[in-house]
């Protein structure tokens, strides 16, 4: 996921939580056993309060232009929550990769699974995990490796780049594949005397 829709996500789920928590609370506060029990400063909404009441509703029916653009501000929201809940479902795995020959395609689940074994495959690393994530026409693999204890990162991250990544970018061609790649590193065991 990029950062910019990672962070856009994460605005927009903080705006709607801060409305909801902002409306239950003030809703909280007419119910009298909350009311009873917040402090004096607090502001709070009488229980009797009426939001909407028959004289508001009958200047309301006097205009007749509120209620066509209360509809279309209402689908217009709706319209921009499908997109955006269609663009989190798009950017999952990817199955097949169509190559350059009509009905021939790559298996996603395959090229991540080969990178996984030639990284393997490298000096000092213990473990490989790889996982494709993206659109078809731009691809990004998420590697993670354990280290041996003794494994060098600048020479693992050196062999990897000039190996696996390169190779698959060519599988994967024409389209673009970048790697994001996480390094973690395998404790010594210690070693008991007896």
């Amino acid at each position: 996921m990029s950062r910019l829709r990672s962070g856009t996500n994460r605005s927009t789920l903080f705006c709607a939580a801060a409305v909801l928590l902002v409306a239950g609370a003030a809703l909280a506060s007419a119910a009298a056993p909350v009311r009873e029990r917040l402090p004096s400063a607090v502001p709070r909404v009488d229980a009797d309060r009426v939001w909407l009441d028959e004289e508001m509703l009958g200047r309301w029916r006097d205009h007749g232009w509120w209620t066509p653009v209360v509809i279309a501000a209402l689908a217009v929201g709706a319209v921009l929550f499908l997109c955006w809940a269609l663009a989190q479902l798009r950017t999952g795995r990817p199955r097949e990769l169509p190559l350059g020959q009509p009905g021939v395609t790559l298996s996603a689940k395959a090229l991540a699974s080969v990178m996984a074994d030639r990284a393997r495959a490298v000096d000092g690393v213990a473990r490989a995990h790889v996982r494709l994530l993206g659109r078809p026409r731009r691809l990004r693999a998420r590697i993670t490796l354990v280290l041996d204890p003794d494994g060098s990162p600048d020479a693992v991250l050196r062999e990897l780049a000039g190996g696996t990544v390169a190779e698959a970018r060519a599988a994967a061609a024409p389209r673009v594949l970048e790697a994001d790649v996480r390094l973690t590193t395998r404790a010594h065991r210690a070693r008991r005397i007896h």
